[in-house]
């Protein structure tokens, strides 16, 4: 059985704790938030777990084997050190840390003293995410061309980051695991109009063989919008998070490069197939994660949601702020 130590019990944390309080071979110790509103919440809830103001009573706990760190982002590099250095298993909030510096180190850290970092991004343990790697995989949407996310909705505001490192981290985690290649550059664009951070954004991501990424961000928007298109050589997929039935559909449509004898141009062919939705995988992204990480521990492997697939996105994250903090100017990865 392993012990598990929950830090942060705002937004976010009671997700993690009512999904840990489930996971076979988990169990939920200690609850740590400074918010005493928080404190009741988590305590009449859970009666028999230890609630508390202190993060050290988790931290220093000889008898907590993991903590799950879920803070804002600023905190995330002290408390991952500090569980690490006390011998402790890193389940982080996304995004991994505010720096990429900071998430090296972490890394190097887990590695010596064999411990294991995941980083918490949910959606890949959704059966639409799962599902869109299975096809990219297998070769059904062949030659990628781009991919393409909205992620708006009113409100949400975050006090210490922008929209581009509150939403867009989700959709970098995705590309990073479905498209299975790098960006070479990124362009960046925003602007702040209630806060002194950008709460609309725009973010383009360039990859090789002319693979095009495009995300769009907006804590402004009068809808919220969860809507991904993937389009390939052979198909295309649109997948809209926010609806029950039918959240991911493959299009057999497309464009045919044709040469018209005589002439010397291309024809440009539409093709329309058939359209269908795959049957995807239920119940709760979050539950299957953190099954996963307790798995990860005890076998000692290291999860496809690690630390370094965290300080992939948070590089992302980093090169797209040069290109906001320069009003769209292109950064090299």
């Amino acid at each position: 059985m392993l012990n598990f130590g929950v830090i942060g019990y705002g937004y976010w944390g009671p997700n993690i704790v009512r999904n840990l309080s489930s996971v076979e071979g988990a169990r939920v110790l200690t609850i740590a938030d400074l918010n005493p509103a928080a404190r009741k919440r988590a305590q009449a809830l859970y009666p028999s777990v230890n609630v508390t103001a202190d993060t050290n009573e988790v931290l220093r706990s000889k008898d907590i084997d993991a903590v799950a760190i879920i803070s804002p982002v600023w905190t995330h590099y002290e408390l991952a050190k500090a569980a690490l250095e006390n011998g402790k298993h890193v389940f982080v909030e996304k995004p991994f840390t505010s720096t990429v510096e900071q998430g090296q180190e972490l890394i190097e850290l887990a590695w010596k003293k064999n411990l294991r970092i995941m980083v918490d991004h949910t959606f890949l343990f959704t059966g639409a995410v799962k599902k869109i790697r299975e096809l990219v995989d297998k070769g059904d949407v062949g030659k990628l061309y781009y991919y393409d996310s909205t992620r708006v909705n009113l409100g949400l505001f975050q006090h210490d980051i922008n929209v581009l490192w509150d939403l867009a981290p989700h959709d970098l985690a995705i590309m990073d695991y479905v498209l299975g290649v790098q960006p070479e550059a990124v362009v960046a664009t925003g602007q702040k109009h209630l806060s002194e951070h950008e709460d609309v954004a725009y973010l383009t991501l360039y990859f090789p063989d002319k693979l095009i990424a495009h995300i769009n961000v907006n804590w402004l928007s009068p809808v919220k919008i969860r809507m991904t298109l993937i389009a390939g050589e052979k198909k295309m997929l649109v997948w809209n998070d926010l609806v029950n039935d039918e959240k991911l559909r493959v299009y057999d449509k497309g464009m045919e490069v044709t040469s018209q004898e005589g002439i010397y141009k291309q024809l440009m062919v539409p093709r329309s197939g058939d359209m269908w939705c795959p049957k995807l995988e239920s119940g709760e992204a979050l539950q299957r994660e953190l099954s996963y990480f307790v798995e990860c521990i005890e076998s000692g492997k290291d999860a496809f949601n690690d630390g370094r697939a965290g300080l992939r996105v948070v590089k992302m994250l980093s090169a797209a702020a040069d290109s906001l903090r320069k009003r769209g100017a292109q950064v090299y990865l």
